[in-house]
């Protein structure tokens, strides 16, 4: 028979540990516990965020790959909880974002990884987003499609116009793939090749086009492909 969090001593209880010790005193089962409020009949708050948790490996980017849906498998989580955990995943990536644009500029792969990962490591469809840039410095971050990637889906009329809207001088390019390959493939070399040509004209230069997989990337220019 599981006891009701109110009856747990004071130092176990999330909330008022957060009060009395700070939020860092808190692990991640007990901040999601109180996300939700509640648990099931069998299960405390605690114990039904830490079976979540466990289901996604322990690693909040593949908990943030979870749909409302999926969240709403779990006995005691319904549609009002579910939404709350998604939102305050949310927040954290636009969080990460944040950081990554105050420090402006992009001098390597890794910085445009570290500037692009928060919204492309966890997401479980592809999704194209671009950088963009003046001499290294970044005037711009946009997602210019989502749900698949081909010489089809990705408008480059789309992609030129934004690029001069931003007045962009410098751009990088960079899809996920959600199964985790981080081998292009000859329809992504395809693809950068198109993109390369297609802004020649322009006097705009393709720095990169990465693919992001989980927490890792490839870089066409690293690897000599641009």
């Amino acid at each position: 028979m599981k006891i009701p969090i109110n009856q747990w001593s004071k130092d176990d209880r999330p909330r008022e540990k957060l009060l009395h010790k700070g939020v860092a005193a808190l692990s991640d089962a007990e901040l999601i516990a109180i996300l939700i409020g509640s648990g099931n009949r069998e299960e405390s708050a605690v114990a039904l965020s830490q079976r979540i948790l466990k289901d996604a490996g322990n690693n909040w980017n593949q908990l943030a790959k979870l749909s409302l849906k999926d969240l709403m498998t779990y006995k005691g989580i319904g549609e009002a909880k579910a939404i709350s955990i998604v939102a305050a995943l949310e927040i954290g990536r636009r969080r990460n974002l944040s950081e990554a644009l105050d420090r402006k500029e992009v001098k390597s792969s890794r910085d445009a990884f570290d500037l692009l990962a928060p919204n492309l490591s966890d997401k479980s469809v592809e999704e194209f987003w671009v950088i963009y840039m003046r001499k290294n410095t970044v005037i711009g971050v946009q997602q210019l499609h989502q749900g698949g990637l081909d010489n089809s889906l990705v408008d480059i009329r789309m992609l030129l116009k934004s690029l001069l809207d931003k007045e962009a001088t410098d751009f990088i390019v960079a899809h996920n793939h959600p199964s985790g390959s981080l081998h292009p493939s000859e329809s992504d070399r395809k693809l950068t090749r198109k993109i390369k040509e297609a802004v020649n004209y322009l006097d705009i230069h393709l720095l990169d086009h990465l693919i992001v997989a989980g927490n890792d990337y490839y870089s066409f220019a690293d690897h000599h492909e641009l």
